[in-house]
């Protein structure tokens, strides 16, 4: 399968740093953008993968990639904690996921991906860090997990729905035990509701995602606390969403959360532009 490429000044972007290309191209023709391992990038037009995460040069990130940023809005928003818990990191990457449980006081963390060698080497190093790799979720079970049962987890997925996901983890993760799912309505719509460049502008469609993975979520076993926005876009600019759950006997939904309401926060927000059909 090929990789999907795009310029570095679309890519600035559609990752938040900047809210125009020609803010994006000054950057990069001033030597500030470096990409992986630290690599400075200078051709603005240069095309990378999509999955490259950049950021400026100086920058101290604060984990391992900026998707930890997602789990960090989530754990100091609400009423959810990884403290002295074993944390199931579904879809680690590059492991930001994982970074942050570790950085928030997780005990241990399976670091779980179908992919291979992905994980930041500091993370691949530590012994809190169980290493699951070319790992196809969907037919783990709980006796996959020989260093004590998931008592928290996180997924952050692409290429495939919450639908597959959820059924297996409800059978893994302890009754009660908390999830922060990331929803990516571009995976959940359906091919036919998803604009140019697989990106989704449509507000209707996001409401339709919203409608329908909530409820797939209560159908899966897991109560749904709080659903917000994710604080920093998707690949190719895409708006996505964080479900904090809870694994219960009988699922129901704890906030009184209006979607119209949520979406109207989350477009000003993130500066987008709704109601626009690509």
């Amino acid at each position: 399968m090929s990789i999907e490429k795009e310029r570095v000044d679309v890519l600035l972007v559609q990752q938040g740093l900047f809210q125009s290309r020609e803010q994006a191209k000054r950057a990069v023709m001033a030597g500030q953008i470096l990409g992986h391992n630290e690599e400075r990038l200078d051709k603005a037009g240069e095309k990378i993968p999509v999955t490259t995460e950049l950021h400026f040069k100086g920058e101290q990130l604060k984990y391992v990639s900026r998707g930890g940023l997602k789990l960090e809005k989530a754990l100091n928003d609400f009423d959810i904690t990884v403290k002295n818990k074993t944390v199931l990191d579904i879809g680690s990457s590059t492991g930001g996921f994982t970074d942050v449980s570790l950085q928030s006081g997780a005990n241990l963390v399976y670091a779980l991906d179908v992919g291979t060698n992905q994980l930041a080497w500091k993370l691949r190093n530590d012994d809190r860090v169980k290493v699951m790799e070319n790992t196809n979720f969907r037919y783990s079970k709980l006796a996959d997990f020989k260093f004590g049962q998931p008592e928290f987890a996180t997924i952050d997925v692409s290429f495939i729905s919450l639908g597959l996901i959820l059924p297996a983890l409800a059978n893994i993760i302890t009754m009660g035990g908390n999830v922060v799912a990331l929803i990516k309505p571009q995976f959940e719509a359906g091919r036919e509701n998803v604009g140019k460049n697989g990106i989704i502008k449509d507000s209707a469609v996001h409401k339709q995602v919203l409608q329908k993975v909530t409820q797939m979520m209560i159908n899966d076993g897991f109560s749904i606390k709080h659903l917000t926005y994710s604080p920093i876009k998707g690949g190719q600019g895409n708006i996505e969403f964080l479900a904090i759950l809870e694994r219960a006997q009988e699922a129901k939904l704890f906030d009184d959360f209006n979607i119209d309401n949520l979406l109207t926060t989350t477009y000003g927000q993130l500066n987008h532009k709704e109601g626009i059909n690509e």
